[in-house]
C-alpha cells in the first residue's frame, strides 16, 4: 500500500513537472508505462503493430490533455481508460473505415468504467474484437435518433461537444446528456458480452 502511494506521489510529482512546462519529465512516465500501455492495447486489437499505434496515440492524447488532468484519479488509471477509448476507437474506426475520434479526456478521469474491459485470456479472446464492433455497432444502430447522431458525430467524425450542439441546434449540456447516456447503452451491451 505504501508502495502504491509513493508510486502514485511520485507520478503526481511529474505530471505537475509538465504541467508547470517541463516537458521532459513526461518522457519517464512514457518509459515506465509504455509496456503495460502496448500490452493493454494488445488485448484489443491483437496486432502487434497496431497496438504500438494505439500507444503512441494514447500517450501523444494524454499528453496533449495532461494540462486538465486534475488528480482525482491515479495517472496510470487515467491513461488506463485512455488506452481502452482509443484502442475500441481504433477497432469500430477500422470497422466502420472512419478516423480516430479525440477523447474527452474529462470523461476519461471521471466517468466510471466507461467500455472498460477487463482482461481478456484463453481461446474464445481470438473472436472478441470482432463481437466487440459488432456490439457497439448494432448497440449504435438501436439507439434513438437524436442520441445516435450525437454519438456517432462524437465518435466517428471527431466533433467537440460545441460544434455538435450547433449542428444538433440544441445547448451543449443536451449533447453530453445524449452522448453520455449512448455510451452507458454501449458499456451495458459490452458488459452483457464479457458476462456471457
Amino acid at each position: 500500500m505504501e508502495s502504491q502511494q509513493t508510486n502514485r506521489q511520485l507520478d503526481a510529482a511529474l505530471v505537475a513537472r509538465v504541467q508547470a512546462g517541463d516537458k521532459s519529465a513526461y518522457d519517464p512516465l512514457v518509459i515506465k508505462y509504455q509496456h503495460r500501455v502496448v500490452q493493454l492495447a494488445n488485448r484489443f486489437v491483437k496486432d502487434p503493430s497496431e497496438a504500438q499505434d494505439v500507444a503512441q496515440e494514447a500517450f501523444v492524447r494524454a499528453y496533449r490533455a495532461l494540462e486538465k488532468f486534475k488528480g482525482d484519479s491515479a495517472f496510470y488509471t487515467w491513461l488506463h481508460r485512455i488506452v481502452i477509448n482509443v484502442a475500441l476507437n481504433h477497432l469500430v474506426s477500422r470497422s466502420y473505415r472512419a478516423s480516430l475520434t479525440k477523447v474527452d479526456i474529462e470523461e476519461a478521469e471521471h466517468s466510471p468504467n466507461v467500455w472498460q474491459l477487463r482482461s481478456m485470456e484463453g481461446p474464445e479472446s481470438l473472436l472478441i474484437n470482432d463481437e466487440i464492433v459488432q456490439n457497439i455497432q448494432r448497440t449504435i444502430d438501436e439507439l434513438p435518433e437524436p442520441m445516435r447522431v450525437a454519438i456517432m458525430l462524437r465518435e466517428f467524425e471527431g466533433k467537440n461537444y460545441e460544434d455538435i450542439a450547433k449542428a444538433l441546434h440544441c445547448p451543449v449540456g443536451t449533447v453530453r446528456s445524449r452522448i453520455f447516456r449512448a455510451r452507458e447503452a454501449i458499456d451495458a451491451r459490452l458488459q452483457l458480452l464479457l458476462k456471457g
